[in-house]
């Protein structure tokens, strides 16, 4: 009985594939498959001997074998044919973009026995070896390769805040010796600005109260710019006293976060900053000038381009040499920095704009990525990725300096940083933490390593 019932069906299917080479209908009906259900797959099909396997592409560049043109229509789109040649829409592959790329035929392949084929060929699709052979040679890659990075800056400078923004928002304090070597570490592996740390209140930044300590020990170490926080005047006669040769200044582009962060309107902090520039003018100390929020704030949701244009054009004409646009909870996506870049590019020189990302979405390269090809070429990152803010919870750390280094080197771009230095940095801070590291370079890099060392 059941050899039977196998031949009947063996019947069945050999009747279906020999008439007029009609393709076979799997129609699937909605009382059977809810949306949220997944589709019938091949283990579903009867298993027959001479039943193949399923190839998904798109239909660009491909011939169909067989003379009747509505199979060749309903097999290339991705349809479903019934047994009598009428296209079903019930369960439709998704149709794939027509490039020259991808080549990617819906195909229903029969034994040498039966000889029937339901597809559609591509010439550069080989179902012997099952080898895909692109339609484009090198010559032509290497051309859309160069036109992609057409855009993009040769060097980039990395400007490393894993000693203050890094570690302002660690729970637990870190010894002044661990910052110091820190510091010494990522200048030696080529970072030529590492912000040392900040002249805030100990009360409100218990992790930074040992800033003149630090300043201290680092005056002897040449070959980087070494940058401190100064959040007013106070700050800054601090800092100027410790041995500060540069300092840089903060704003927010949300009204609410400048209120929880530096207990002051926009207008009042920015009213501060006027006397630091000024102060910072008459000692001939740089001046760098941070905005924070430039996408979106923790309390008042998304903020608009033209107040970030606003606060940045108003620190830029202070005299800060540099304005660095932070997106300091990290909801950034491209979609929402290149609007924003835009904004501030029309009232200050491109060349005199950097990035500020936090990875909390896992956007921050992508976002990197985009404001490159916008003509930006200064780039804050920290080591390990640390970091956060101490007012807006949920944050998290700055991009990883590693990622981005990586990645910047995967595009032919310079930095002059040594990553295998940089990742011994990485290294030394998050032992000292406790925890992993932050960076996906450094951690895929050093499994890499442990692995060869076990060779």
């Amino acid at each position: 009985m059941r050899t039977s019932s196998i031949l009947s069906k063996y019947s069945w299917w050999t009747t279906c594939l020999s008439r007029a080479f009609i393709p076979i209908s799997f129609s699937i009906s909605s009382s059977r498959m809810s949306s949220l259900e997944e589709p019938i797959g091949l283990d579903n099909l009867p298993n027959l001997n001479y039943v193949g396997r399923l190839q998904r592409c798109s239909s660009s560049g491909c011939r169909p074998i067989l003379d009747e043109t509505e199979i060749g229509n309903c097999l290339s789109e991705g349809r479903e044919c019934s047994s009598s040649n009428s296209c079903e829409e019930e369960y439709a592959w998704r149709r794939q973009p027509k490039d020259k790329f991808c080549r990617d035929p819906l195909i229903l392949k029969a034994t040498r026995r039966s000889r029937i084929v339901f597809d559609s060929v591509c010439d550069s699709w080989h179902m012997q070896d099952h080898c895909y052979c692109s339609s484009c040679n090198d010559t032509q890659i290497r051309g859309l390769a160069n036109k992609f990075l057409r855009g993009l800056p040769k060097f980039v400078k990395i400007v490393e805040v894993g000693p203050r923004d890094g570690l302002q928002n660690e729970k637990t304090i870190i010894p002044t010796s661990v910052k110091i070597e820190l510091i010494q570490r990522l200048v030696s592996s080529g970072l030529s600005v590492v912000e040392a740390t900040s002249f805030v209140s100990p009360k409100w930044v218990p992790q930074l109260a040992d800033s003149k300590d630090v300043m201290k020990a680092i005056q002897d170490v040449e070959g980087a710019q070494l940058p401190v926080l100064t959040p007013n005047l106070k700050g800054f006669e601090a800092a100027v006293a410790s041995g500060a040769k540069e300092v840089a200044i903060f704003a927010s582009a949300s009204e609410s976060f400048s209120l929880s962060n530096i207990n002051c309107s926009i207008e009042e902090s920015l009213n501060r900053y006027r006397d630091v520039t000024l102060a910072a003018r008459r000692l001939s100390i740089p001046v760098r000038g941070y905005v924070s929020c430039v996408i979106g704030c923790p309390v008042e949701g998304s903020v608009l381009p033209s107040k970030v244009a606003y606060v940045a054009k108003e620190l830029y004409d202070m005299g800060c040499y540099e304005i660095s646009l932070g997106d300091t909870i990290g909801v950034g996506t491209p979609g929402t920095v290149v609007p924003m870049l835009e904004a501030v590019m029309s009232v200050i020189p491109v060349e005199k704009l950097a990035v500020h990302f936090h990875d909390t979405y896992g956007q921050s390269l992508p976002n990197i990525l985009v404001s490159l090809q916008m003509g930006i070429s200064t780039v804050d990152s920290s080591v390990a990725g640390l970091g956060g803010c101490p007012y807006a919870k949920g944050a998290s750390g700055n991009v990883a300096t590693e990622d981005v280094v990586y990645m910047l080197h995967g595009l032919g771009i310079k930095t002059n940083v040594d990553l295998s230095k940089l990742m011994a940095a990485g290294d030394f801070i998050c032992k000292h933490l406790g925890r992993q590291s932050g960076s996906k370079t450094a951690i895929a890099l050093s499994r890499i390593t442990a692995d060869a060392s076990k060779i």
